[in-house]
């Protein structure tokens, strides 16, 4: 499994999945130029992109997507709330397995404050590899065996939190909704703990925030319980 990531935060978020045979973008948040330029201009190339929720750090490409006849694959709360349009674009439910290609997707619930939120199970035939991928959600209830890749959002930690409180840096209306929308290095060791790691090769840290995140501290914590190769995106 190769794994490209093109941007990751809250200034945008996209990703290239690769297994050899298929390519897919895992969310499209930053300008379409941009994401031309990542992918050497080669487009063509890219079978389809899974978007997980409507907000524009993840969505802000779809349209240009769509005209450029790249497939995109995302929930109808996601495509009702921004009033996508086009034949390319496909509406997936949660729990509903489809394939891109040698990709099994199987899309999944998760909790964010936006409409419809999905994660994504990518499951390889060609390389019998899997990889999840969950963003923007501070608890998944499903647990998933036979894990090869993960990426995972690490936006903070409840100390951080607290201590940017007590400093005037973000209102205490924020951090309530941080707790429910975005996942915590607490929450997401947990997490960790209850899934099948025994295969799991690499684990990449996404959305870290650029105040309440620690990425030594947190970098440091997956891998202890990991054991395996972490990336801090």
């Amino acid at each position: 499994m190769q794994i490209e990531v093109y941007g990751s935060g809250s200034k945008g978020n996209a990703y290239k999945i690769s297994d050899g045979k298929t390519q897919i973008l895992i969310d499209c948040g930053l300008p379409f130029r941009e994401i031309q330029k990542k992918c050497g201009f080669k487009m063509s190339q890219i079978d389809a992109c899974l978007v997980s929720h409507d907000h524009l750090d993840h969505s802000k490409a779809v349209k240009d997507l769509l005209h450029a006849g790249t497939d995109v694959y995302t929930s109808q709360g996601t495509i009702a709330i921004r009033n996508f349009k086009g034949h390319r674009l496909h509406v997936i439910k949660a729990l509903e397995e489809f394939k891109v290609g040698t990709f099994k997707v199987l899309p999944f619930d998760v909790e964010h404050d936006a409409p419809e939120p999905l994660g994504f199970l990518l499951t390889s035939t060609a390389t019998r590899e899997k990889l999840l991928y969950f963003t923007d959600t501070f608890y998944i209830k499903y647990t998933f065996k036979g894990l090869t890749h993960i990426m995972c959002e690490c936006n903070y930690s409840e100390e951080g939190i607290r201590k940017s409180i007590e400093a005037g840096y973000i209102p205490v209306e924020l951090a309530a909704r941080l707790f429910k929308s975005h996942m915590s290095i607490e929450n997401l060791v947990e997490t960790l703990k209850v899934n099948d790691l025994t295969n799991v090769k690499q684990i990449y840290l996404l959305h870290m925030s650029d105040n309440n995140g620690e990425e030594l501290r947190f970098k440091r914590e997956v891998q202890q319980i990991s054991g395996v190769e972490v990336y801090v995106c």
